[in-house]
C-alpha cells in the first residue's frame, strides 16, 4: 500500500487513532488518548509563540527508510516549505519532529523513530512524555536542552 492510498481512502477518515506505513506497506496504527491532543496543542501554541520563521504542523508525514512515520508535531522552517510546500508525505524530515510517547510505545520504537528522523534529515527530535519530561536529540545523541529552541520552557 502506498501513503497517497492511505490518506485518499474514506475508510481511514475520522479514525481515533494515528496511521503508519511500514516499508512493507502494512499499517501501523496508535491510539490517541485525550492527554495526548492535549500535550500536542501545547506544544504547538509554545512552538508558535517561540519560533522565528516557518510552520507548526501536526501529524507530519515523513517518508523514511522505514516507511511513512507520523510526527505527532513537527517544526518546518520557511526553507523547507519553500522547498517541499506542503506535499504529503515529506521526502525529507522537517527540522524539527516531535513524538508524544504513549503508553503503548516502546522505547525500542521510539529509538528507531528518532533515527529515522534524523537519517531523513531532522535537525532534531523530541521524544515528550509530558510537558515537564522532554528529551531532545540531535545526530550526535542526547541533548542537554533543545538547540533549535534554547529558550523554550
Amino acid at each position: 500500500m502506498e501513503w497517497s492510498e492511505v490518506v485518499d481512502n474514506p475508510m481511514f477518515a475520522n479514525l481515533p487513532f494515528k496511521i503508519e506505513l511500514t516499508q512493507f506497506g502494512k499499517l501501523l496504527m496508535s491510539p490517541a488518548s485525550n492527554e495526548h491532543g492535549r500535550i500536542q496543542s501545547r506544544l504547538c501554541a509554545k512552538l508558535l509563540e517561540k519560533q522565528t520563521g516557518g510552520e507548526v504542523v501536526t501529524e507530519c508525514s515523513v517518508a523514511t527508510i522505514d516507511g511513512v512515520k507520523v510526527a505527532d508535531v513537527a517544526w518546518l522552517s520557511n526553507e523547507f516549505v519553500s522547498r517541499y510546500g506542503f506535499v504529503t508525505p515529506y521526502p525529507a524530515a522537517p527540522e524539527l519532529c516531535i513524538e508524544i510517547l504513549s503508553p503503548s510505545n516502546s522505547m525500542l520504537e521510539m529509538q528507531e523513530k528518532v533515527e529515522l528522523y534524523l537519517k531523513t534529515g531532522a535537525v532534531e527530535v523530541w521524544l515528550v512524555r509530558d510537558l515537564g519530561s522532554m528529551e531532545f536529540f540531535d545526530c550526535y545523541g542526547k541533548l542537554s536542552k533543545s538547540t533549535l529552541f534554547p529558550s523554550l520552557d
